[in-house]
C-alpha cells in the first residue's frame, strides 16, 4: 500500500481543508488508539449508526458481533458502510462562544465490508480485538472454541478509501475579541483508568496480571 491515501470525492476534507490528513501512519495511529468505532449503513431506506469494538490488522479493520445481529447480517451481504473513529484531545475555550472548539483526531473509512469465513483469519481478528485493548490477555484467557466462532460474525473493511481530520492548538478568535477580558485556552482531555475490581467468583489467590493492575494507554 502507498504511504498516502489519495482523497476521493467522499473522503476529501472540505470544511477546514487544512485539517485533512491522508498519510497512513497518522490514520493508523488514530485507529490503533481508539476503542470504539461507529458503523453507519442503511437498510430499506432507514439509516443506522451502531457503535462497536474494532481492531486493525495491516491495511484493514475488523469488527464483529452476534451472527444474528441486524447490522452484521446486512453488512455481510455487501451493503456500503461508513466507519468513523474519533479521539477527543481537548476542549478549546475561545473568547467568544461561537469560536469554542475541540482538539480532536478522527478517521472516516468508506467501502463494503465482507464477512470473514476462514477460521485462521477469524482468530487473527479476534486476537487483534483482544490485544488492542489488553496486550497479553489473549495468551492467558481461554481462546474461542468452534461453537463460539460459528455464533460470531466478523467483517473486514479494507482501508482503501479513508482519511483523517485533526485539530490541534489554541483557540482562534476574531481579531477584535483578543482584547476581551475573558479567559481563553485549552482543557486537555485524556482517558484515565482506575484500580481493577476483582470478580467476586475469582479465586482470591490469583494475582491481578500486570497489564490489568498497571493499565496505561
Amino acid at each position: 500500500m502507498p504511504e498516502t491515501v489519495p482523497p476521493t470525492e467522499h473522503t476529501r476534507v472540505v470544511r477546514e481543508p487544512q485539517r485533512g490528513v491522508y498519510d497512513r501512519e497518522t490514520i493508523y495511529k488514530i485507529l490503533d488508539e481508539g476503542f470504539v468505532c461507529h458503523v453507519g449503513f442503511s437498510v430499506d431506506g432507514q439509516p443506522y449508526v451502531i457503535p462497536t469494538l474494532f481492531g486493525r490488522v495491516g491495511d484493514a479493520i475488523y469488527f464483529h458481533g452476534s451472527a444474528a445481529s441486524r447490522m452484521l447480517r446486512n453488512l455481510s451481504e455487501g451493503i456500503s458502510v461508513c466507519v468513523t473513529v474519533t479521539l477527543t484531545d481537548g476542549f478549546v475555550l475561545a473568547r467568544s462562544v461561537f469560536n469554542h472548539s475541540m482538539n480532536y483526531r478522527s478517521v472516516v473509512a468508506l467501502g463494503k465490508a465482507t464477512r470473514v469465513d476462514a477460521p485462521q483469519e477469524q482468530l487473527e481478528a479476534l486476537h487483534a480485538f483482544t490485544e488492542k485493548i489488553l496486550p497479553g490477555r489473549w495468551y492467558e484467557a481461554r481462546q474461542p472454541n468452534e461453537q463460539e466462532l460459528k455464533a460470531t460474525s466478523i467483517l473486514r473493511l479494507p482501508l482503501t478509501e479513508v482519511s483523517a481530520k485533526v485539530r490541534t492548538g489554541p483557540p482562534i478568535d476574531d481579531d477584535t475579541d483578543y482584547a476581551l477580558p475573558v479567559w481563553a485556552g485549552v482543557i486537555p482531555v485524556r482517558l484515565a483508568f482506575d484500580v481493577p475490581v476483582r470478580d467476586e467468583r475469582c479465586d482470591a489467590s490469583i494475582p491481578a496480571p500486570a497489564y490489568a493492575a498497571h493499565y496505561r494507554r
